[in-house]
């Protein structure tokens, strides 16, 4: 028996502007796997067609008449949680919006120019459709209050007194760090970050993690000192690496090219680390779309580092670490409210011969 085909995916757009409404609409159409079931002007009328339609995702513009998109999107979590990708200018209030938003529960943002959008969203359609249609399958979370959580206790298990933590994740990955970096103590290891995040984003982001973190979080900035108690996030467009100067660790950022379509990759990050740090580093993969990181992770722990991917009950979206899970990347499967403490107290190293 022939297997049964799955459906479409069914999108209502949202946006003020009936130029984009439909460019969105027929961007997204073009995809067989996409249905655009409707589309509104308006959080209000949004409202009325979620009822009517049922659709598995909603787009939704930030800035409309009426109800501003956040407004609109605090509202729909708290009353019928369900997939929204948002649609954000590449400003930097366009970033400190998309960050509540996805903070609010939001699965994923598509950016979009300020000038010339017709011809910035139509550059990245296929992106665009590959986030809604992964955004369809995501686990959606109700709103969650932020803060700083109790930091963790317990030993760090290093060889020695040199230690460094490493982050890297996509989708979804934005709150998955801002709740990793929450529970760790003010003294921990340094820590380097490489989410996938336009330019103008990664700057507000690393604010924001600082304010909801007893670490110190910074951009990376080209040869700065790693330090503890310190977080270095990389920085949109620019791939972020560790090298070794004597005894001490220095970020080194590189506008070579993306790798496997990111630029900061979280391979380049974790190979770098690999290759300076070894066995004195541990990383965790969280959650995220696509693969990239998988192999970068396999490099760590093949040169002794302590090695997690985030469990799939706690993904948004369980591409990124899943990928490591299936090469073996991954010593342990962590849920996210454990990777602090995974990372804090690794355990006892393996062998790496005959890996």
């Amino acid at each position: 028996m022939a297997p049964t085909p799955r459906r479409p995916v069914r999108v209502l757009v949202i946006d003020d502007s009936a130029l984009v409404r439909k460019l969105m609409a027929e961007l997204l159409s073009a995809d067989p796997r996409i249905e655009v079931v409707g589309t509104a002007a308006d959080p209000f009328i949004a409202r009325e067609k979620i009822k009517q339609l049922a659709p598995d995702v909603l787009t939704l513009d930030v800035e409309m008449p009426r109800m501003d998109g956040l407004t609109f999107l605090r509202n729909l979590m708290r009353l019928r949680p369900m997939p929204v990708v948002m649609v954000s200018s590449l400003t930097e209030r366009g970033a400190q919006v998309t960050l509540d938003a996805l903070a609010l529960g939001a699965v994923d943002f598509v950016a979009k120019p300020r000038i010339d959008v017709a011809r910035g969203l139509a550059g990245h359609a296929r992106l665009l459709c590959e986030k809604v249609r992964q955004a369809a399958g995501a686990r959606v979370c109700r709103l969650q209050p932020e803060g700083i959580a109790a930091p963790v206790a317990g030993p760090i298990g290093y060889r020695t007194t040199d230690r460094l933590l490493a982050i890297g994740a996509s989708t979804g990955g934005t709150e998955a760090i801002r709740s990793v970096l929450a529970s760790m103590p003010a003294d921990a290891p340094a820590t380097v970050i490489a989410q996938h995040i336009p330019a103008p984003f990664s700057g507000p982001f690393a604010q924001r993690l600082d304010r909801h973190s007893r670490l110190t979080v910074v951009e990376a900035r080209d040869g700065e000192q790693l330090l503890a108690g310190h977080a270095y996030v990389a920085p949109g467009g620019r791939h972020l690496r560790v090298r070794r100067g004597g005894a001490r660790w220095y970020c080194e950022l590189a506008d070579d090219e993306p790798v496997r379509g990111h630029r900061p990759s979280v391979d380049v990050l974790f190979e770098s680390i690999a290759r300076h740090a070894g066995g004195n580093a541990a990383a965790a993969l969280l959650t995220g779309m696509g693969d990239d990181g998988a192999r970068g992770l396999l490099a760590l722990r093949n040169a002794g580092a302590a090695t997690f991917a985030q469990d799939q009950a706690s993904s948004v979206i369980w591409g990124m670490p899943g990928a490591a899970v299936a090469l073996g990347a991954a010593q342990r499967m962590v849920p996210l409210d454990e990777v602090a403490t995974a990372l804090l107290t690794p355990p006892p190293r393996e062998a790496t011969a005959n890996r």
